[in-house]
């Protein structure tokens, strides 16, 4: 046994999850996105894990390698695109599809050979990060289908605020995006997580692109049982968390009134307590920005946090009397503590914990 901090997985969440976010939008091609190790929750596991999905999303060429090394021939997109002309060759042999969003990128497709590549072009509707602007995007999509390497041009747009229910931009968005494709015979992608839980009224107006089959949704952190929105947590929206980041009590020692605790002893204890020592850190994945206070789970209850977050080990008050033994299962986000929750204490938000997880011991696989 060892006694580490750990991410125990559960894939058969992540299949619920799956299938409840294909139901918001019925019709629709899911592409599942499992971009930076799948949200630490394991790259090649979860891949594994979604046999009904149309297509895989990842933002790596190296996240595409390992998938297809580890013998998934599944559709994958590289929502990043290429970053060379060296790297379309490796897209090729691959059999990915890629994101176009750059000038660049075009060169270099219309430099290469006769192939097959599946490619989406991004288009920027205002999240004025990657993409082309709609007003050229005739254009775009003109000289990608004038290149011998491309056999399918499709389009693809992001969503900026759409975590943000009573905010306008998301439905500017929808709109920009769905007048360019009432011009368009092609796919098209637009709904991240936020969009197909939040936003489903507005994203009819692609009804009948979806009738067709010609509509995507990509869905992300949801896929992992985790809300998209503030406030809220995954089991709000009938999802279920597919990580336990668990650790261990290492050492339970007497702690006086007064006595302070850690680096720098920003936490002093206001009465004779049990202090209790936890296998877990930063260097686990464990944030430093973790501040006292801040809930673990042991035997059921929850106790705080106590001063600051070390590479290795943190501590938490377990209080007087308390009955809590050495190696007792200490529980740092999971069903019964929604990592939502711990990401406000660390003042950040969950997809940086759960991407966050070093994986120095490795995570356990279930379902």
């Amino acid at each position: 046994m060892s006694f580490g901090a750990r991410a125990c997985i559960n894939l058969g969440a992540i299949q619920q999850n799956f299938q409840l976010i294909s139901k918001k939008a019925p019709g629709a091609r899911v592409m599942a996105v499992i971009k930076a190790n799948a949200y630490g929750h394991g790259l090649t596991d979860v891949a594994k894990s979604l046999p009904d999905a149309d297509c895989l999303a990842v933002a790596r060429l190296s996240e595409a390698i390992e998938i297809r090394q580890a013998g998934i021939d599944k559709p994958i997109a590289l929502l990043g695109g290429v970053f060379s002309a060296d790297e379309i060759d490796q897209v090729i042999d691959l059999q990915l599809q890629i994101c176009v969003h750059s000038e660049e990128q075009i060169t270099w497709l219309e430099k290469q050979g006769s192939a097959n590549i599946v490619v989406w072009a991004k288009i920027d509707t205002g999240m004025n990060r990657l993409g082309f602007r709609p007003n050229i995007a005739a254009a775009v999509i003109a000289r990608l289908r004038n290149c011998a390497a491309v056999g399918d041009v499709r389009l693809m747009t992001h969503l900026a605020n759409a975590d943000d229910r009573q905010d306008s931009t998301t439905k500017t968005q929808i709109e920009s995006f769905r007048t360019l494709a009432s011009n368009f015979a092609g796919k098209v992608s637009i709904a991240n997580s936020a969009g197909v839980l939040g936003w489903s009224e507005e994203l009819e107006i692609f009804a009948d692109i979806r009738e067709a089959g010609r509509l995507w949704i990509r869905p992300g952190l949801a896929l992992y049982g985790i809300s998209p929105f503030p406030g809220q947590c995954g089991a709000d929206l009938g999802l279920n968390p597919a990580m336990q980041f668990e650790a261990h009590l290492i050492a339970i020692k007497q702690l006086g009134k007064g006595e302070r605790v850690g680096y720098g002893g920003s936490w002093e204890a206001q009465q004779d307590t049990l202090l209790g020592v936890v296998s877990a850190g930063y260097g686990d994945g464990y944030s430093r920005h973790i501040e006292s206070g801040t809930p673990v789970l042991i035997n059921g209850r929850r106790v705080p946090v106590t001063g600051r977050i070390s590479m290795d080990l943190c501590s938490v008050d377990l209080g007087t009397g308390a009955t809590d033994q050495v190696g007792d299962t200490v529980v740092l986000w999971g069903d019964e503590l929604p990592v939502e929750e711990i990401a406000e204490h660390a003042g950040t938000i969950p997809y940086e914990l759960v991407c966050g997880i070093t994986n120095r011991e490795k995570s356990v696989i279930e379902g």
